[in-house]
C-alpha cells in the first residue's frame, strides 16, 4: 500500500507562482512513474506533468511555465507552478505508479489552486 499526501495549494493571484508537495509513504524508486493531475469544477481529470527515472512530460498548457521534479532522498514529489492563469484553478492530485500487472495507481487527496484574476 502506499499513502500519497499532497499540499502546498493556496489563492493566488495570476501571475503568480505556487510549489506543491507530494510526500509519499515509501520509497519513490519503487515507482515507474510519478505526476500531478488537476480536475477543475465541471471537467475530467487530466494530465499536467510526469516524471520517470529518464524523462519529464507536460500538458501543452503548461510547457513552459511548470516544472516537475523530485526529491529522493525525502521521497517528495514536487510541482513548481509559475506565471499562473485563472484556468489553472482546479484541484491538483498526486500520482505515482507502480508497476504490477495491471499497473497499480495510487493517488494523493488533492490540493486546491485557486488563480483570481
Amino acid at each position: 500500500q502506499v499513502q500519497l499526501v499532497d499540499s502546498g495549494g493556496g489563492l493566488v493571484q495570476a501571475g503568480g507562482s505556487l510549489r506543491l508537495s507530494c510526500a509519499a509513504s515509501r520509497s519513490i524508486f519503487s515507482f515507474i512513474a510519478m505526476g500531478w493531475y488537476r480536475q477543475a469544477t465541471g471537467k475530467q481529470r487530466e494530465l499536467v506533468a510526469t516524471i520517470t527515472d529518464s524523462s519529464t512530460n507536460y500538458a501543452d498548457s503548461v510547457k513552459g511555465r511548470f516544472t516537475i521534479s523530485r526529491d529522493i532522498a525525502t521521497n517528495t514529489l514536487y510541482l513548481q507552478m509559475n506565471s499562473l492563469k485563472p484556468e489553472d484553478t482546479a484541484v491538483y492530485y498526486c500520482n505515482a505508479k507502480v508497476l504490477a500487472s495491471p499497473t497499480l495507481n495510487y493517488w494523493g487527496k488533492g490540493t486546491l489552486v485557486t488563480v483570481s484574476s
